[in-house]
Protein backbone atom coordinates (compact mmCIF):
# COMPACT_ATOMS: atom_id res chain seq x y z
CA UNK A 1 0.00 0.00 0.00
CA UNK A 2 1.07 3.27 -1.08
CA UNK A 3 -0.01 6.74 1.16
CA UNK A 4 0.80 9.84 -0.78
CA UNK A 5 -0.19 12.97 1.19
CA UNK A 6 -0.43 16.20 -0.77
CA UNK A 7 -1.13 20.19 0.58
CA UNK A 8 -4.35 21.47 1.21
CA UNK A 9 -5.82 24.46 2.06
CA UNK A 10 -7.70 24.59 5.61
CA UNK A 11 -51.82 20.89 8.32
CA UNK A 12 -51.79 20.06 11.87
CA UNK A 13 -53.61 16.97 11.21
CA UNK A 14 -54.76 15.53 7.52
CA UNK A 15 -57.93 17.85 6.33
CA UNK A 16 -59.93 15.16 4.67
CA UNK A 17 -60.83 14.48 1.06
CA UNK A 18 -64.22 15.88 1.66
CA UNK A 19 -62.89 19.04 3.81
CA UNK A 20 -60.32 19.83 0.41
CA UNK A 21 -62.96 19.51 -1.91
CA UNK A 22 -65.26 22.03 0.43
CA UNK A 23 -63.05 24.46 0.62
CA UNK A 24 -62.27 24.66 -2.91
CA UNK A 25 -66.23 24.84 -3.79
CA UNK A 26 -66.42 27.21 -1.09
CA UNK A 27 -70.11 29.47 -2.04
CA UNK A 28 -69.75 33.07 -1.56
CA UNK A 29 -72.56 33.07 1.42
CA UNK A 30 -68.79 32.21 3.61
CA UNK A 31 -66.46 34.75 2.47
CA UNK A 32 -65.62 35.51 6.30
CA UNK A 33 -64.04 32.52 6.39
CA UNK A 34 -62.18 32.66 3.34
CA UNK A 35 -58.83 33.98 3.43
CA UNK A 36 -59.16 35.34 -0.16
CA UNK A 37 -62.16 36.95 1.08
CA UNK A 38 -59.87 38.71 4.12
CA UNK A 39 -57.23 39.69 1.55
CA UNK A 40 -59.99 41.37 -0.40
CA UNK A 41 -61.07 42.95 2.40
CA UNK A 42 -57.63 44.58 3.33
CA UNK A 43 -57.51 45.47 -0.36
CA UNK A 44 -60.90 47.58 -0.19
CA UNK A 45 -60.15 48.99 3.53
CA UNK A 46 -56.32 50.03 2.02
CA UNK A 47 -58.17 51.26 -1.16
CA UNK A 48 -61.00 52.95 0.62
CA UNK A 49 -58.46 54.28 3.18
CA UNK A 50 -56.42 55.78 0.59
CA UNK A 51 -59.41 57.53 -0.80
CA UNK A 52 -59.91 59.18 1.79
CA UNK A 53 -56.75 60.54 2.46
CA UNK A 54 -56.56 61.57 -1.26
CA UNK A 55 -59.91 63.55 -1.02
CA UNK A 56 -58.77 65.23 2.68
CA UNK A 57 -55.88 66.57 0.94
CA UNK A 58 -57.66 67.48 -2.22
CA UNK A 59 -60.07 69.32 0.25
CA UNK A 60 -57.29 71.12 1.86
CA UNK A 61 -55.86 72.19 -0.93
CA UNK A 62 -58.92 73.78 -2.42
CA UNK A 63 -61.66 74.74 -0.66
CA UNK A 64 -59.27 74.77 2.72
CA UNK A 65 -57.42 77.36 0.60
CA UNK A 66 -59.95 79.62 -0.11
CA UNK A 67 -60.75 80.01 3.40
CA UNK A 68 -57.03 80.66 4.27
CA UNK A 69 -56.94 83.02 1.58
CA UNK A 70 -60.26 84.80 2.68
CA UNK A 71 -59.09 85.31 6.24
CA UNK A 72 -55.18 86.31 5.11
CA UNK A 73 -57.03 89.06 3.49
CA UNK A 74 -59.28 89.94 5.89
CA UNK A 75 -56.34 90.30 8.39
CA UNK A 76 -53.76 92.05 6.25
CA UNK A 77 -57.53 94.74 5.74
CA UNK A 78 -57.60 95.07 9.48
CA UNK A 79 -53.66 95.32 10.45
CA UNK A 80 -53.83 98.06 7.80
CA UNK A 81 -56.79 100.17 9.37
CA UNK A 82 -56.00 99.50 12.67
CA UNK A 83 -52.86 101.38 11.83
CA UNK A 84 -54.83 104.36 10.30
CA UNK A 85 -56.23 104.22 13.39
CA UNK A 86 -53.48 105.20 15.32
CA UNK A 87 -52.08 107.68 12.46
CA UNK A 88 -55.24 109.81 11.45
CA UNK A 89 -58.26 108.18 14.06
CA UNK A 90 -61.91 108.28 13.23
CA UNK A 91 -61.38 110.23 9.55
CA UNK A 92 -58.19 108.68 8.77
CA UNK A 93 -60.29 105.13 8.66
CA UNK A 94 -63.71 106.58 7.38
CA UNK A 95 -61.10 107.18 4.29
CA UNK A 96 -59.70 104.09 4.25
CA UNK A 97 -62.97 102.33 4.61
CA UNK A 98 -64.73 104.83 1.24
CA UNK A 99 -61.51 104.00 -0.60
CA UNK A 100 -61.33 100.52 -0.27
CA UNK A 101 -65.27 100.18 -1.28
CA UNK A 102 -64.50 102.16 -4.49
CA UNK A 103 -61.47 100.06 -5.24
CA UNK A 104 -63.67 96.80 -4.52
CA UNK A 105 -64.62 95.64 -8.72
CA UNK A 106 -65.77 92.44 -7.71
CA UNK A 107 -67.92 93.86 -4.74
CA UNK A 108 -66.76 91.27 -2.11
CA UNK A 109 -65.43 93.50 0.41
CA UNK A 110 -67.88 94.60 3.46
CA UNK A 111 -67.17 96.92 6.10
CA UNK A 112 -68.71 98.74 9.24
CA UNK A 113 -67.28 101.47 11.60
CA UNK A 114 -69.68 101.81 14.77
CA UNK A 115 -69.39 104.62 16.89
CA UNK A 116 -69.72 103.81 20.43
CA UNK A 117 -73.63 104.47 20.76
CA UNK A 118 -74.29 102.76 18.15
CA UNK A 119 -74.68 104.64 14.98
CA UNK A 120 -72.87 103.52 11.21
CA UNK A 121 -70.02 105.96 10.99
CA UNK A 122 -68.50 104.21 7.21
CA UNK A 123 -69.66 100.51 5.20
CA UNK A 124 -71.84 99.25 3.22
CA UNK A 125 -73.88 97.40 6.27
CA UNK A 126 -76.77 98.99 7.06
CA UNK A 127 -76.40 97.18 10.83
CA UNK A 128 -74.12 95.53 12.94
CA UNK A 129 -74.53 91.70 12.48
CA UNK A 130 -75.56 89.53 15.94
CA UNK A 131 -73.29 86.77 14.85
CA UNK A 132 -70.12 89.25 15.14
CA UNK A 133 -71.15 90.99 18.29
CA UNK A 134 -68.57 89.66 20.55
CA UNK A 135 -65.50 92.13 20.06
CA UNK A 136 -62.67 90.43 18.04
CA UNK A 137 -64.76 87.57 17.31
CA UNK A 138 -64.73 85.66 13.65
CA UNK A 139 -68.10 84.63 12.27
CA UNK A 140 -69.53 82.85 9.34
CA UNK A 141 -73.17 84.72 8.93
CA UNK A 142 -75.62 86.07 6.63
CA UNK A 143 -75.72 89.69 6.31
CA UNK A 144 -77.86 92.16 4.68
CA UNK A 145 -75.50 94.12 2.35
CA UNK A 146 -77.40 96.83 -0.17
CA UNK A 147 -80.25 95.52 0.72
CA UNK A 148 -79.90 92.15 -0.12
CA UNK A 149 -78.80 88.71 1.79
CA UNK A 150 -75.30 87.61 1.75
CA UNK A 151 -72.77 84.98 2.97
CA UNK A 152 -70.03 86.88 4.88
CA UNK A 153 -67.09 86.28 6.79
CA UNK A 154 -66.39 88.73 9.25
CA UNK A 155 -64.26 90.01 11.66
CA UNK A 156 -64.43 92.35 14.50
CA UNK A 157 -61.85 94.90 15.94
CA UNK A 158 -62.75 96.82 18.72
CA UNK A 159 -60.83 100.59 18.70
CA UNK A 160 -59.85 103.11 20.83
CA UNK A 161 -62.40 105.32 22.79
CA UNK A 162 -65.58 102.62 22.14
CA UNK A 163 -65.35 102.47 18.31
CA UNK A 164 -65.61 98.71 16.38
CA UNK A 165 -64.48 97.60 13.22
CA UNK A 166 -66.24 95.13 11.32
CA UNK A 167 -64.42 93.75 8.37
CA UNK A 168 -65.47 90.95 6.11
CA UNK A 169 -65.47 89.52 2.50
CA UNK A 170 -68.62 88.17 0.50
CA UNK A 171 -68.23 84.35 0.34
CA UNK A 172 -71.41 83.26 -1.99
CA UNK A 173 -68.90 82.25 -4.97
CA UNK A 174 -67.00 80.35 -2.93
CA UNK A 175 -69.52 78.70 -0.70
CA UNK A 176 -70.94 77.59 -4.23
CA UNK A 177 -67.66 76.61 -5.35
CA UNK A 178 -67.18 74.82 -2.21
CA UNK A 179 -70.30 73.20 -2.70
CA UNK A 180 -69.70 72.17 -5.88
CA UNK A 181 -66.29 70.61 -4.80
CA UNK A 182 -67.96 68.47 -2.35
CA UNK A 183 -70.62 67.13 -4.55
CA UNK A 184 -67.58 65.85 -6.67
CA UNK A 185 -65.55 64.62 -3.64
CA UNK A 186 -68.67 62.62 -2.14
CA UNK A 187 -69.26 61.31 -5.96
CA UNK A 188 -65.57 60.62 -6.31
CA UNK A 189 -65.75 58.95 -2.80
CA UNK A 190 -68.64 56.58 -4.04
CA UNK A 191 -66.80 55.63 -7.07
CA UNK A 192 -63.83 54.67 -5.22
CA UNK A 193 -66.10 52.68 -2.90
CA UNK A 194 -67.42 50.62 -5.86
CA UNK A 195 -63.91 50.35 -7.57
CA UNK A 196 -63.05 48.87 -4.67
CA UNK A 197 -65.68 46.52 -4.08
CA UNK A 198 -65.50 45.25 -7.48
CA UNK A 199 -61.74 44.93 -7.38
CA UNK A 200 -62.15 43.04 -4.03
CA UNK A 201 -64.48 40.67 -5.54
CA UNK A 202 -61.84 40.20 -8.29
CA UNK A 203 -59.03 40.06 -6.29
CA UNK A 204 -61.11 37.14 -4.23
CA UNK A 205 -62.41 35.57 -7.08
CA UNK A 206 -58.36 35.66 -8.54
CA UNK A 207 -56.99 33.57 -5.80
CA UNK A 208 -59.61 31.20 -5.23
CA UNK A 209 -59.01 30.35 -9.10
CA UNK A 210 -55.51 29.90 -8.46
CA UNK A 211 -55.84 28.55 -5.69
CA UNK A 212 -59.07 25.67 -6.44
CA UNK A 213 -55.88 23.30 -8.40
CA UNK A 214 -53.77 23.30 -5.07
CA UNK A 215 -57.00 22.30 -3.23
CA UNK A 216 -58.44 19.91 -5.94
CA UNK A 217 -54.57 18.35 -6.25
CA UNK A 218 -54.54 18.06 -1.68
CA UNK A 219 -58.46 16.23 -2.39
CA UNK A 220 -57.20 13.73 -4.64
CA UNK A 221 -53.88 12.51 -2.67
CA UNK A 222 -55.80 12.41 0.84
CA UNK A 223 -57.59 10.10 -1.22
CA UNK A 224 -54.91 8.22 -1.91
CA UNK A 225 -54.07 9.14 -5.57
CA UNK A 226 -50.76 10.44 -5.54
CA UNK A 227 -50.18 10.91 -9.68
CA UNK A 228 -51.84 14.41 -9.00
CA UNK A 229 -49.81 17.07 -9.39
CA UNK A 230 -50.32 20.75 -9.13
CA UNK A 231 -50.34 22.66 -12.83
CA UNK A 232 -48.40 25.52 -13.33
CA UNK A 233 -49.57 28.55 -15.51
CA UNK A 234 -45.78 29.59 -16.84
CA UNK A 235 -46.02 32.91 -14.90
CA UNK A 236 -43.48 31.78 -12.60
CA UNK A 237 -45.28 34.17 -10.19
CA UNK A 238 -45.28 33.01 -6.34
CA UNK A 239 -48.18 30.46 -6.90
CA UNK A 240 -46.43 28.88 -9.32
CA UNK A 241 -43.46 29.07 -7.00
CA UNK A 242 -45.98 27.65 -4.60
CA UNK A 243 -47.07 24.74 -7.08
CA UNK A 244 -44.22 23.69 -7.81
CA UNK A 245 -42.79 23.22 -4.78
CA UNK A 246 -45.90 21.31 -3.54
CA UNK A 247 -45.39 19.15 -6.46
CA UNK A 248 -41.35 18.52 -5.42
CA UNK A 249 -42.98 17.34 -2.22
CA UNK A 250 -45.31 14.84 -3.73
CA UNK A 251 -42.57 13.41 -6.17
CA UNK A 252 -40.92 13.39 -2.96
CA UNK A 253 -43.45 11.66 -1.40
CA UNK A 254 -43.96 9.09 -4.06
CA UNK A 255 -40.65 8.15 -4.42
CA UNK A 256 -40.31 7.39 -0.86
CA UNK A 257 -43.34 5.40 -0.93
CA UNK A 258 -42.04 3.87 -4.42
CA UNK A 259 -38.94 2.68 -1.89
CA UNK A 260 -40.79 1.72 0.46
CA UNK A 261 -42.78 -0.48 -1.69
CA UNK A 262 -39.61 -1.43 -3.14
CA UNK A 263 -38.02 -2.49 0.20
CA UNK A 264 -40.60 -4.83 0.83
CA UNK A 265 -40.42 -6.46 -2.31
CA UNK A 266 -37.20 -6.71 -2.28
CA UNK A 267 -36.96 -7.73 1.06
CA UNK A 268 -39.71 -10.29 0.82
CA UNK A 269 -37.77 -11.69 -2.53
CA UNK A 270 -34.04 -11.06 -1.64
CA UNK A 271 -34.18 -12.36 2.26
CA UNK A 272 -36.50 -15.35 1.87
CA UNK A 273 -33.86 -17.54 0.43
CA UNK A 274 -30.58 -16.87 3.15
CA UNK A 275 -33.15 -17.28 5.75
CA UNK A 276 -35.12 -20.63 4.33
CA UNK A 277 -31.15 -21.89 3.86
CA UNK A 278 -30.49 -21.22 7.53
CA UNK A 279 -33.48 -22.55 8.46
CA UNK A 280 -33.02 -25.47 6.36
CA UNK A 281 -29.36 -26.06 7.00
CA UNK A 282 -30.64 -26.52 10.90
CA UNK A 283 -33.34 -28.47 10.34
CA UNK A 284 -30.75 -31.33 8.30
CA UNK A 285 -28.70 -31.03 10.90
CA UNK A 286 -31.07 -31.45 13.58
CA UNK A 287 -32.19 -34.46 11.73
CA UNK A 288 -28.76 -35.65 10.03
CA UNK A 289 -25.77 -34.74 12.43
CA UNK A 290 -23.83 -37.94 13.48
CA UNK A 291 -22.61 -36.13 16.47
CA UNK A 292 -22.24 -33.17 18.77
CA UNK A 293 -19.20 -31.73 16.62
CA UNK A 294 -21.28 -31.84 13.30
CA UNK A 295 -24.13 -30.55 15.14
CA UNK A 296 -22.73 -27.35 16.74
CA UNK A 297 -20.71 -26.85 13.44
CA UNK A 298 -24.67 -26.95 11.40
CA UNK A 299 -25.25 -24.07 14.46
CA UNK A 300 -22.44 -21.86 14.05
CA UNK A 301 -23.48 -21.80 10.04
CA UNK A 302 -26.82 -21.21 10.80
CA UNK A 303 -26.05 -18.36 13.04
CA UNK A 304 -23.83 -16.87 10.46
CA UNK A 305 -25.99 -17.11 7.57
CA UNK A 306 -28.72 -15.10 10.13
CA UNK A 307 -26.02 -12.71 11.36
CA UNK A 308 -25.49 -11.44 7.30
CA UNK A 309 -29.19 -11.08 7.64
CA UNK A 310 -28.80 -8.86 10.55
CA UNK A 311 -26.75 -7.14 8.71
CA UNK A 312 -28.79 -6.45 5.80
CA UNK A 313 -31.81 -5.13 8.11
CA UNK A 314 -29.38 -2.77 9.80
CA UNK A 315 -27.86 -1.21 6.36
CA UNK A 316 -31.47 -1.09 5.42
CA UNK A 317 -32.15 1.17 8.46
CA UNK A 318 -28.78 3.40 8.30
CA UNK A 319 -30.51 3.86 4.57
CA UNK A 320 -33.67 4.73 6.23
CA UNK A 321 -32.02 7.22 8.35
CA UNK A 322 -30.04 8.84 6.24
CA UNK A 323 -33.26 8.95 3.48
CA UNK A 324 -35.22 10.71 6.67
CA UNK A 325 -32.78 13.12 7.35
CA UNK A 326 -32.95 11.52 11.16
CA UNK A 327 -28.89 11.52 10.81
CA UNK A 328 -28.90 15.22 10.65
CA UNK A 329 -28.47 15.91 14.45
CA UNK A 330 -25.15 13.96 14.76
CA UNK A 331 -23.37 16.93 12.06
CA UNK A 332 -20.81 18.43 13.74
CA UNK A 333 -17.17 19.94 12.18
CA UNK A 334 -14.72 17.64 12.13
CA UNK A 335 -11.64 16.56 9.66
CA UNK A 336 -12.20 14.25 7.17
CA UNK A 337 -8.70 13.40 6.30
CA UNK A 338 -8.33 11.39 9.34
CA UNK A 339 -11.45 9.34 8.47
CA UNK A 340 -10.22 8.76 5.15
CA UNK A 341 -7.15 7.73 6.00
CA UNK A 342 -8.35 5.15 8.78
CA UNK A 343 -10.32 3.66 5.75
CA UNK A 344 -7.71 3.41 3.70
CA UNK A 345 -5.48 1.77 6.74
CA UNK A 346 -8.50 -1.13 7.06
CA UNK A 347 -9.11 -1.48 3.50
CA UNK A 348 -5.49 -1.43 2.32
CA UNK A 349 -4.54 -4.78 4.11
CA UNK A 350 -7.44 -6.47 2.25
CA UNK A 351 -5.53 -5.40 -0.83
CA UNK A 352 -2.65 -6.57 0.15
CA UNK A 353 -3.92 -9.68 0.68
CA UNK A 354 -4.73 -9.74 -3.35
CA UNK A 355 -1.88 -8.24 -4.76
CA UNK A 356 -3.06 -5.14 -5.30
CA UNK A 357 -1.99 -1.17 -4.88
CA UNK A 358 -4.17 0.83 -2.79
CA UNK A 359 -3.27 4.73 -3.54
CA UNK A 360 -4.31 7.39 -1.61
CA UNK A 361 -4.71 11.49 -2.94
CA UNK A 362 -5.33 13.51 0.68
CA UNK A 363 -5.13 16.65 2.09
CA UNK A 364 -3.45 17.23 4.98
CA UNK A 365 -6.62 18.77 6.17
CA UNK A 366 -10.50 18.56 4.89
CA UNK A 367 -12.80 20.63 7.22
CA UNK A 368 -16.22 19.49 6.48
CA UNK A 369 -19.43 19.40 8.43
CA UNK A 370 -21.13 16.02 8.57
CA UNK A 371 -21.84 12.80 9.83
CA UNK A 372 -18.61 11.38 10.51
CA UNK A 373 -19.46 7.08 10.87
CA UNK A 374 -21.89 7.26 7.72
CA UNK A 375 -19.01 8.60 6.15
CA UNK A 376 -16.18 6.58 7.53
CA UNK A 377 -19.11 3.54 6.03
CA UNK A 378 -20.05 5.41 2.93
CA UNK A 379 -15.88 4.96 2.42
CA UNK A 380 -15.99 1.77 3.98
CA UNK A 381 -18.53 0.45 1.15
CA UNK A 382 -16.79 2.28 -2.17
CA UNK A 383 -13.61 0.31 -1.00
CA UNK A 384 -14.98 -2.80 -0.26
CA UNK A 385 -16.33 -2.69 -4.10
CA UNK A 386 -12.87 -1.60 -5.27
CA UNK A 387 -11.07 -4.08 -3.69
CA UNK A 388 -13.69 -6.88 -4.49
CA UNK A 389 -14.34 -6.00 -8.26
CA UNK A 390 -10.41 -4.95 -9.00
CA UNK A 391 -8.34 -7.60 -10.09
CA UNK A 392 -5.80 -9.73 -8.10
CA UNK A 393 -2.84 -7.03 -9.24
CA UNK A 394 -5.15 -4.36 -9.91
CA UNK A 395 -4.73 -0.98 -8.60
CA UNK A 396 -7.29 0.79 -6.80
CA UNK A 397 -7.35 4.55 -5.92
CA UNK A 398 -8.74 6.66 -3.35
CA UNK A 399 -8.12 10.83 -3.64
CA UNK A 400 -10.16 13.65 -2.02
CA UNK A 401 -10.57 17.53 -2.82
CA UNK A 402 -11.55 20.40 -1.15
CA UNK A 403 -13.84 22.39 -3.35
CA UNK A 404 -13.94 26.52 -3.29
CA UNK A 405 -17.41 26.48 -2.58
CA UNK A 406 -16.70 24.99 1.15
CA UNK A 407 -17.95 21.41 0.11
CA UNK A 408 -15.82 17.93 -0.49
CA UNK A 409 -15.33 15.44 -3.54
CA UNK A 410 -13.80 11.70 -2.33
CA UNK A 411 -13.20 10.01 -5.24
CA UNK A 412 -12.76 6.12 -5.28
CA UNK A 413 -11.18 4.27 -8.71
CA UNK A 414 -9.98 1.13 -10.15
CA UNK A 415 -9.34 -0.80 -12.58
CA UNK A 416 -11.92 -3.93 -12.86
CA UNK A 417 -14.84 -4.52 -15.35
CA UNK A 418 -16.62 -1.40 -14.56
CA UNK A 419 -20.45 -0.73 -14.78
CA UNK A 420 -22.36 -0.76 -17.86
CA UNK A 421 -24.51 2.96 -18.59
CA UNK A 422 -28.14 0.38 -17.91
CA UNK A 423 -26.34 -0.71 -14.78
CA UNK A 424 -25.20 2.66 -13.50
CA UNK A 425 -28.41 4.35 -13.75
CA UNK A 426 -30.01 1.15 -11.05
CA UNK A 427 -26.86 1.23 -8.43
CA UNK A 428 -28.15 2.91 -6.02
CA UNK A 429 -31.21 0.79 -5.95
CA UNK A 430 -31.67 -1.11 -3.09
CA UNK A 431 -30.42 -5.09 -3.77
CA UNK A 432 -29.65 -4.53 -7.09
CA UNK A 433 -26.91 -6.22 -7.91
CA UNK A 434 -25.15 -6.40 -11.95
CA UNK A 435 -25.09 -10.11 -13.25
CA UNK A 436 -21.23 -9.92 -13.24
CA UNK A 437 -21.24 -9.19 -9.77
CA UNK A 438 -24.47 -12.02 -8.93
CA UNK A 439 -21.21 -14.58 -8.22
CA UNK A 440 -19.51 -12.36 -5.37
CA UNK A 441 -20.59 -11.87 -1.60
CA UNK A 442 -23.14 -8.57 -1.00
CA UNK A 443 -26.48 -7.75 -0.74
CA UNK A 444 -26.64 -4.93 -3.11
CA UNK A 445 -27.07 -2.18 -0.14
CA UNK A 446 -23.89 -0.83 0.26
CA UNK A 447 -24.05 1.89 -3.20
CA UNK A 448 -28.02 2.51 -1.74
CA UNK A 449 -26.14 3.44 1.55
CA UNK A 450 -23.35 5.71 -0.63
CA UNK A 451 -25.76 7.28 -2.46
CA UNK A 452 -28.12 8.20 0.41
CA UNK A 453 -25.35 9.86 2.48
CA UNK A 454 -24.35 11.92 -0.56
CA UNK A 455 -27.97 13.28 -0.22
CA UNK A 456 -28.22 13.45 3.49
CA UNK A 457 -25.11 15.77 2.91
CA UNK A 458 -26.11 18.25 0.29
CA UNK A 459 -24.45 16.31 -2.40
CA UNK A 460 -24.87 13.44 -4.88
CA UNK A 461 -22.99 10.41 -6.19
CA UNK A 462 -21.29 9.95 -9.50
CA UNK A 463 -20.51 6.97 -11.16
CA UNK A 464 -18.12 6.28 -14.19
CA UNK A 465 -15.33 5.05 -16.19
CA UNK A 466 -12.02 5.35 -14.70
CA UNK A 467 -10.80 4.26 -17.71
CA UNK A 468 -12.41 4.97 -20.78
CA UNK A 469 -12.04 2.91 -24.06
CA UNK A 470 -10.24 0.23 -21.95
CA UNK A 471 -12.01 -3.56 -21.70
CA UNK A 472 -12.25 -3.26 -18.53
CA UNK A 473 -12.65 0.33 -17.94
CA UNK A 474 -12.71 -0.01 -14.45
CA UNK A 475 -15.39 2.43 -12.43
CA UNK A 476 -14.53 6.23 -11.13
CA UNK A 477 -17.05 6.62 -8.27
CA UNK A 478 -17.55 10.24 -7.18
CA UNK A 479 -18.75 10.86 -3.86
CA UNK A 480 -19.88 14.90 -3.95
CA UNK A 481 -20.22 16.54 -0.50
CA UNK A 482 -22.27 19.78 -0.60
CA UNK A 483 -20.82 22.90 1.87
CA UNK A 484 -22.42 23.64 5.39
Amino acid sequence: MRHDRVGARALPREVPARHAEALATAPPLGLLRSAGARFALIFAGTFVTAAIAFTAVLWWGTAGALDRQTDAAVRADALALSERWRDGGVSAVVEGIEDRLAADIENHAIYMLQAPDGRRVAGNLNQWPVAADAPGAWAYTTVQREGQPAEARLHDIVLEGGFRLLIGRDIDEKTRLRQLLGEGVAWSFGAAITFAIIGAWLMRGMLASRLRPAFATAASIAGGDLSHRVPLTGRHDEFDLLAATMNTMLDRIDRLMSGVRGVSDAIAHDLRTPIARARAKLEDALATAPDEAALKLAVEQGIADLDAISRVFQALLRIAEAEAGARRRAFAPFDLAPVLADAADIYGAAAEARGQVLDTRIPERLEIVGDRDLLLQAVANLLDNAVKFAPPDGHVLLAATLRPDGGAEVVVEDDGPGLAPADRARAGERFFRADAARTTPGSGLGLSLVQAVAHLHGGSLALGDAKPGRENPGLRVTLGLGPA
